[in-house]
């Protein structure tokens, strides 16, 4: 096998077009793509991918029950908070300062986890390759 990288994230939503709402409208990330049962949003890098869930099947589990989470690097973790605060998106954990940065877990339409991480860099020559966040425990 020889993996490249990770082309996306697909998520199951309830509703697709509140999940386009959110990911798109409150979060900001652009829509690349998007077709009836589908749409890929981000430009660079893994995408999200929405898909609606089971017709049939019950949606069952949270992310918070099964382990699945999104992450997202921002510039200002505290402006990013309490702007989604004020556009009513849930909070599943206020920020906290560890290490290597500060974290906060906020919830989409379907309870899925996303995990918002602003790096903190001692030294002003250091750089993140990628994505440093940490699970909600």
């Amino acid at each position: 096998m020889n993996v490249k990288r990770v082309g996306n994230v697909i998520l199951a939503v309830k509703d697709i077009d509140k999940s386009i709402k959110f990911y798109h409208e409150i979060i900001g990330l652009p829509i690349k793509q998007q077709r009836r049962t589908w749409v890929d949003l981000g430009t660079a890098g893994a995408l999200v991918s929405l898909h609606p869930a089971s017709l049939t099947a019950p949606h069952q589990g949270t992310s918070v029950e099964n382990g699945i989470m999104l992450g997202f690097l921002v510039g200002d973790l505290k402006s990013s908070i309490e702007e989604l605060k004020s556009k009513g998106v849930k909070i599943y954990r206020e920020p906290m300062e560890r290490d290597a940065g500060i974290n906060a877990i906020v919830l989409d339409p379907d309870d899925y986890m996303i995990s918002l991480f602003e790096p903190l860099f001692k030294d002003q020559t250091q750089q993140t390759a990628g994505y440093q966040g940490f699970t909600p425990a």
